[in-house]
């Protein structure tokens, strides 16, 4: 267990890539899930719509995530929990 003052990080190699002129997340190259181990396209899109919030956000866009929560058309409760997957 951590103390307070402690921080934990957890680094996900990820590289985003342009298909078809959208953003897609991509793993390293010489990355190979494990048999039980698939990728979830729920959570890289969870994570991909983080990113494009945060970046609107950085942009000026919104400048509260009760705005962003009212523009995208979801619960500011939900909106904020995905932002931390930025």
């Amino acid at each position: 267990m951590t103390r307070g003052n402690e921080t934990i990080r957890v680094l996900i190699p990820l590289k985003l890539r342009k298909k078809n002129g959208r953003p897609k997340i991509m793993p390293p190259a010489d990355y190979s899930p494990s048999e039980d181990q698939a990728q979830d396209p729920h959570i890289l899109r969870a994570i991909g719509r983080a990113w494009g919030w945060r970046r609107r956000m950085e942009a000026g866009e919104f400048a509260t995530i009760q705005e962003l929560a009212e523009a995208v058309g979801l619960a500011e409760r939900h909106v904020s929990r995905q932002l931390r997957l930025a």
